[in-house]
């Protein structure tokens, strides 16, 4: 018996998201075809001028840019900015600071404490 092995491949879609883009900025034939598994790892390795730019100047999907202002998504929504955001226009969030995204820094800093405390509790319940 031999052992045939299928090249696994996704769509567009899925790329863009383990590369961290947004795939409506992506190059038509990247949002047109099927990436195969080595593709994605070629990308990822050894990224193309439009990826280098894509990464760096955005615009970026929703979880990068609630990374990059240290929020939520959920909080991005309650903040209005439900579309992908360029690096210019995060920074001029930043810059500007409104009482929304200080909110949700907060709410954002306070979930983290919450987790590590849980976290810790459960280390020490499984410890005794």
């Amino acid at each position: 018996m031999t052992s045939h092995q299928s090249t696994q491949t996704m769509k567009p879609a899925t790329a863009a998201k383990k590369l961290g883009v947004y795939l409506e900025a992506t190059p038509a034939d990247f949002q047109e075809g099927v990436i195969s598994r080595a593709e994605l790892n070629a990308l990822q390795t050894d990224p193309p001028q439009w990826l280098r730019d894509l990464r760096r100047d955005g615009p970026h999907p929703r979880p990068v840019v609630a990374a990059k202002l240290g929020v939520s998504i959920s909080g991005l929504a309650r903040g209005g900015v439900t579309d992908a955001l360029t690096t210019e226009q995060i920074e001029a969030l930043k810059t500007e600071d409104p009482g929304w995204l200080r909110r949700e820094r907060a709410t954002q800093a306070e979930v983290r404490k919450e987790s590590v405390r849980l976290k810790e509790k459960q280390r020490e319940s499984d410890e005794s």
